[in-house]
């Protein structure tokens, strides 16, 4: 078990380290610098080579990559040069605000997902079933920005009960954003329970049409017994990677979420850097982003060898 658990977090380090090379690379490969984009039309002779020599940018790609790494490893992301401060300092609050929306989506998510997902499958091809699925369907099929835009119309101009568009600070105090997260956390909750509860669905039904289920019924197991000691833990171990998967997403859907509704967030603050040229930036928000999502999957691979004594036992 110990080993196991070792070569995962060994592989998730590895790959974090080619995801690391490969930012770097496709940076580099940009057009031009990052002291071209910060000097925009003063950016030649003299002004453009000292700046290249202020932040080191003339030196071998190799060494400023080897730099640029054990930087990062100490915490240290670098310097922006578009808002002069060091990087770090700008992450700090936009990820604390990214987290925060997240977390609550997926806190009101997940739960509803199992539940909903539970219950389509108990009822397979009946009236809750048929209600479920219609609806995780079409929430999956509309696109994000979509869903959040028609939030917005109706319970912010229609309705008027809470803010559409975000205006507080990005340093503001957690306190302040909930108020503000109300409809970014529907937008993203919304499609992440319909994605995990088809899942669940297919898992339970899968689960209730197996032998031993089978055999329980032929035996006399009363239902709900049979259905919380044998069905669901077996049928839910599949959801880990799923859920774990679907968080993850929520990074790449984030972005789109935060555009529309102007949250102050990661996903935000990536758009205004990839606008401005921030190169530093865009390369340290992209290893970060890649960094979490290692992270939840090598989460999610160790949760399922910890609950599902078979992996175990089939990789000795």
């Amino acid at each position: 078990m110990i080993k196991l658990v070792l070569q995962r977090i060994v592989m998730g380090l590895v790959t974090l380290v080619f995801v690391s090379g490969i930012v770097f690379v496709s940076v580099e490969a940009l057009p031009g610098d990052s002291c071209t984009a910060y000097l925009g039309r003063l950016a030649s002779g003299q002004r453009l080579e000292n700046c290249r020599q202020d932040f080191g940018i003339e030196r071998p790609a190799l060494i400023r990559y080897a730099e640029w790494t054990m930087g990062a490893l100490k915490g240290d992301l670098g310097m922006s040069m578009k808002r002069n401060k060091p990087i770090s300092d700008i992450i700090g609050n936009r990820l604390r605000n990214t987290l925060l929306l997240g977390l609550s989506a997926t806190l009101i998510g997940v739960p509803l997902a199992l539940f909903l997902g539970i219950i389509a499958g108990l009822w397979r091809d009946r009236r809750p079933d048929l209600w479920i699925s219609m609806i995780a369907i079409i929430a999956m099929t509309i696109p994000e920005f979509v869903n959040a835009t028609l939030l917005i119309l109706v319970f912010s101009i229609w309705l008027g009960w809470v803010p559409g568009i975000v205006t507080t600070p990005p340093n503001a105090p957690i306190i302040e954003f909930l108020s503000d997260i109300i409809l970014p956390v529907a937008a993203l909750a919304l499609v992440m329970t319909a994605h995990i509860l088809r899942m669940v669905r297919t898992s339970v039904i899968n689960v209730m049409g197996s032998d031993y289920i089978q055999m329980a019924i032929l035996k006399g197991v009363p239902y709900w017994r049979m259905v919380f000691k044998h069905v669901l833990p077996n049928a839910l171990l599949p959801t880990i990677n799923l859920v774990a998967l679907t968080i993850a997403w929520l990074l790449g859907g984030v972005v789109v979420i935060e555009v529309v509704f102007n949250y102050p967030g990661l996903g935000r603050l990536t758009i205004d850097a990839i606008s401005d040229r921030d190169l530093a930036l865009v390369q340290a928000i992209a290893l970060l982003l890649a960094a979490v999502y290692i992270g939840l999957n090598l989460f999610a691979d160790l949760l399922t060898l910890v609950v599902n004594p078979r992996l175990r036992t089939m990789r000795r």
